[in-house]
């Protein structure tokens, strides 16, 4: 071999070394330890979020679990969301992001992804709710299923079980109305709904990555 190939391919190793080590500084964050609630606020019914057997449970009246971190005040940007979630028959439930702890009532800030396969509301798993909706389907009740959220700037991607559901580019001048005036892109936490009595919803493997 050339001893000017051999540069060149020297060359890309080491970029590609680069690029790696990049991403790696951007480290996976455990969000739930499975044993308790630590890190995490629960509004108006906090018994209908519960934990056990490694798993947040989502079980009772309206409610939503805020992601409140370590320091009690998480916040995030840019970011990749992963989570197991399992849903029951009826159930329905929502990851919000880039919203804030508010003491009752449905997160007035930031966007939804539904979690939901067999509810009534056609607004199925992995739509971005009364934005993007997804009106089929894309996994079973019962069974554990990948929840992966990504944003980058406005660019937001939804996949389930590694299927891209949604992808969405908030327009620069996007504009909503009404309870949805706040569902735009900007920065903040998670939370994690308990919708009505009748939705059971488990969640396990919760983490996040900054990007």
């Amino acid at each position: 071999m050339k001893m000017t190939a051999i540069r060149t391919l020297c060359l890309l190793f080491l970029v590609a070394g680069s690029a790696l080590a990049d991403d790696s500084n951007n480290e996976w964050i455990s969000m739930f330890n499975g044993r308790d609630l630590d890190g995490w606020k629960v509004n108006e019914n906090k018994d209908s979020v519960k934990v056990d057997d490694g798993m947040l449970i989502i079980d009772g009246p309206r409610a939503h679990a805020f992601f409140a971190g370590s320091t009690g005040n998480a916040d995030f940007k840019d970011f990749h969301f992963q989570a197991q979630v399992k849903t029951t028959q009826g159930s329905n439930s929502g990851i919000y992001f880039h919203t804030e702890y508010q003491d009752s009532g449905w997160p007035s800030k930031g966007y939804e992804c539904q979690v939901n396969n067999t509810h009534g509301d056609p607004k199925k798993t992995g739509g971005l709710y009364g934005i993007q909706d997804n009106f089929e389907a894309p996994a079973k009740d019962g069974e554990w299923f990948n929840y992966d959220i990504i944003v980058k700037g406005k660019h937001i991607v939804v996949q389930i079980n590694g299927k891209t559901i949604s992808d969405y580019t908030e327009p620069e001048d996007a504009e909503r109305n009404g309870e949805f005036k706040n569902r735009l892109v900007s920065s903040g936490t998670f939370a994690i709904q308990a919708h009505d009595p009748k939705s059971v919803v488990y969640f396990r493997n919760i983490r996040v990555k900054k990007l």
